[in-house]
């Protein structure tokens, strides 16, 4: 069997708490057999679900706390109080290296917030990044950052880009993921100071990546780089126009598979095909956005997601302590930060008469 791998789990977290996230690890555990686990919260509500599952019970340990973070708290209240929490809890065993990673679907803000205060960001990393899976006609690629951050410098976007790639090493095993920033065009002239300067820094750097440049917003979806680029809050806007999007077009899907007797044998007749699209435009098998730039591996889960969901976050932060993603990044930002550290005034210079 392979080397043990174990995953601390807020119980407490999202809508459901332990009612979803102890069927989700089960379903983790059946994936990857070498997976153990700590379950952090209320014993008492934990235990009647774990109950069910003796193989995952076998694998678990719980740790015990009634204190739990709630979905509405603000990050700077979440803070003050947050010691004790399962939230607090299951990030410190990464910290006391009782983990290898934390997966939790509560507060965003507040599992940021503590994120770094328990954990500290890597050296030369100012601020953490939300990265996400994003399914594309080709591939799934990588997109970050999705909300973390509002605006960002050019070294944070040419960080960024190192973040993502590692993701994209770790997930889909590309060695050199092709990168583009998002921008308002393809054209070396167009889009703010930051993001052409952060462009000029990319294609002049030698990174571990193949840069691509510029990409538009309807290129994200073609699948043509692995890994996109663009400051928190554009991302986070693309993220939920993307979402609403797809929730306007199945809407009119099944308005037009139901509008006549017609229609609806059609759709009996293309039941497979439909069901593929489904399972293929799911959100929940992507589920799990992790926090890039911290000493750990933190994934956040949507908070509303089911178990097949919860597990499929989980498989994310198994995914990336398998590939050794810390390691891989930290050496990879470190020779760029060496680099602009060794004339990093002459880039930006150069930069931003780009």
């Amino acid at each position: 069997m392979a080397k043990p791998r174990r995953i601390s789990l807020d119980a407490m977290g999202g809508d459901q708490g332990p009612a979803v996230v102890v069927p989700g690890a089960a379903m983790a555990l059946e994936k990857h057999p070498n997976l153990e686990f700590l379950l952090v919260g209320d014993q008492k509500r934990i235990e009647p679900h774990l109950a069910a599952h003796p193989d995952l019970a076998a694998r678990s340990r719980i740790v015990h706390t009634e204190t739990v973070i709630g979905m509405d708290d603000k990050p700077s209240q979440a803070v003050r109080r947050g010691r004790g929490t399962s939230m607090w809890l299951c990030l410190e065993a990464i910290r006391n290296g009782e983990a290898e990673a934390a997966v939790s679907a509560g507060n965003t803000g507040a599992l940021m917030a503590m994120a770094k205060l328990v954990l500290r960001t890597m050296p030369g990393i100012e601020r953490p990044a939300i990265a996400g899976q994003w399914p594309t006609v080709e591939h799934n690629s990588i997109v970050l950052d999705l909300g973390a951050n509002i605006g960002a410098e050019a070294r944070q976007l040419a960080d960024y880009a190192l973040m993502g790639a590692a993701m994209a090493r770790a997930l889909y095993g590309i060695e050199r993921p092709r990168v583009g920033l998002l921008n308002i065009g393809v054209e070396e002239i167009k889009g703010i100071e930051d993001v052409r300067e952060a462009h000029a820094l990319l294609k002049g750097t030698e990174l571990p990546i193949d840069y691509k440049g510029f990409v538009e917003g309807d290129q994200i979806g073609q699948g043509i780089v692995d890994v996109v680029v663009v400051e928190g809050y554009a991302g986070n806007i693309a993220l939920k126009t993307a979402e609403g999007t797809a929730k306007q077009m199945a809407a009119y899907l099944r308005e037009a598979l139901t509008s006549s007797v017609a229609a609806k044998l059609g759709a009996v007749l293309a039941s497979s095909g439909l069901r593929a699209l489904r399972d293929r435009m799911d959100p929940r098998r992507l589920n799990g956005g992790p926090f890039l730039g911290l000493n750990g591996i933190v994934i956040k889960s949507h908070g509303g997601t089911d178990a097949y969901g919860f597990a499929s976050a989980i498989g994310v932060g198994y995914d990336m302590a398998e590939a050794g993603l810390l390691t891989r990044l930290a050496a990879d930002l470190a020779a760029l930060h060496g680099t602009l550290g060794d004339g990093g005034e002459n880039n930006q210079a150069a930069a931003k008469q780009a």
